[in-house]
């Protein structure tokens, strides 16, 4: 399976990010990469050897809540493509019948 250029265009595309030639050139390239180390790690037979869900020796990994300083309003909406009434607003999706 090759990742193509267009593909990778679409997925930014998407997810709203501005890529420049050299990017998407890069992203393509790195991506082909990560899938064929993937279809190599498939060809390992691995009959007998049992899955796992955590690391051996680990449990309960967990840290303590602590309260801390969140974003402001104006600094969660910066981004945010468009914004009204301090909230994100986000295109109708539900399809009237």
């Amino acid at each position: 399976m090759e990742i193509t250029r267009q593909e990778v265009e679409k997925v930014a595309k998407l997810a709203r990010l501005a890529l420049t030639e050299a990017e998407t050139t890069a992203f393509s390239q790195q991506l082909n990469q990560i899938v064929g180390y993937v279809q190599k790690l498939k060809s390992f037979s691995t009959e007998g050897v049992e899955p796992t869900s955590t690391v051996p020796g680990q449990s309960n990994v967990f840290r303590p809540d602590q309260v801390q300083a969140s974003l402001s309003t104006e600094q969660a909406l910066s981004n945010a493509p468009d914004a009204e009434a301090q909230c994100f607003r986000v295109p109708k999706i539900i399809q009237e019948s």
